[in-house]
């Protein structure tokens, strides 16, 4: 199932894609894509509802992130060699991991919003993975049970505010409009074999990143069971998966966003994302 939240901001509804393409209301079955939506049991009541006979949504609605009340965002960075390797860091030895503010996320189209005194804010295409069940000290065995399914994200950073202003990268992270999901949530089921998956990330139609999720240097399954030894993964946490070379701080100049540049990101099977760049003044 590919399901997604349409709407204004913080007034969104449930829906689905429909085989046929169409956008059906899940508003009769479900309050929202919410948390407990996302139990194995809850997925399985909703694959068992005739979504033929649900209302087809009409127009072209704003969509939103695919879950709503999303509890936590993990980020893991430097998870692909040849993005250590243009930052100038060594390859990991294990997962590193840093927060994003919820308050970041946002919709799949909707604008970015480049910070106050920001100079660098930067793009990055990642795999989101969406927790269903709670996990906690999880093997890697046993981790891909917990997971409810996976989205495009786009981890949004701003490099000075992450890497020159001291403490750690979360205040380069967190900014409003940077993380932004969808546009669904795509079930596990749908997708058997993570590792074939390629994404990318485009700039004023100027590709910009190729990568293969196959180029992971911890895959998903270690990641979840890794994450779930320092803290507990709940329904609807999202896992932000790292991001494949292409990045604009690892260019030579550096390049960065700035007003009115257009970016489109996507991954096979999951979508794309297409949104406009604006400074923040104009933008409020």
């Amino acid at each position: 199932m590919k399901l997604l939240r349409y709407g204004p901001k913080e007034n969104e509804k449930p829906g689905m894609l429909a085989d046929d393409g169409r956008v059906r209301d899940l508003s009769s079955v479900i309050p929202d894509i919410s948390p407990a939506a996302l139990a194995p049991e809850a997925l399985a009541e909703l694959r068992r509802i005739d979504h033929a006979k649900l209302p087809i949504v009409a127009g072209n609605p704003r969509i939103g992130a695919p879950v709503g009340s999303i509890p936590k965002l993990i980020c893991v960075g430097l998870n692909y060699s040849d993005h250590a390797r243009e930052t100038g860091q060594k390859i990991p030895k294990e997962p590193i991991l840093f927060m994003k503010a919820i308050s970041a996320i946002c919709g799949p189209n909707d604008d970015i919003i480049i910070p106050k005194a920001s100079q660098k804010t930067d793009w990055e295409v990642e795999l989101g993975v969406i927790i269903g069940t709670k996990a906690q000290y999880v093997s890697e065995a046993d981790a891909m049970e917990y997971v409810a399914g996976y989205c495009v994200a786009n981890d949004v950073s701003e490099r000075e505010f992450q890497t020159e202003r001291g403490g750690q990268w979360s205040k380069g992270k967190s900014a409003d409009t940077f993380a932004p999901l969808g546009p669904w949530l795509v079930t596990k089921d749908e997708i058997p074999n993570l590792q074939i998956l390629s994404l990318f990330c485009e700039v004023n139609g100027e590709r910009m990143q190729n990568g293969r999720i196959a180029n992971m240097i911890f895959p998903v399954q270690q990641l979840v069971s890794y994450i779930s030894e320092f803290m507990t993964l709940t329904p609807g946490d999202v896992i932000l998966t790292g991001t494949p070379a292409g990045v604009g701080m690892g260019f030579n100049p550096q390049r960065f966003l700035k007003p009115g540049d257009e970016v489109r990101l996507g991954i096979m099977a999951l979508g794309e994302q297409r949104h406009r760049v604006k400074s923040f003044d104009t933008a409020i």
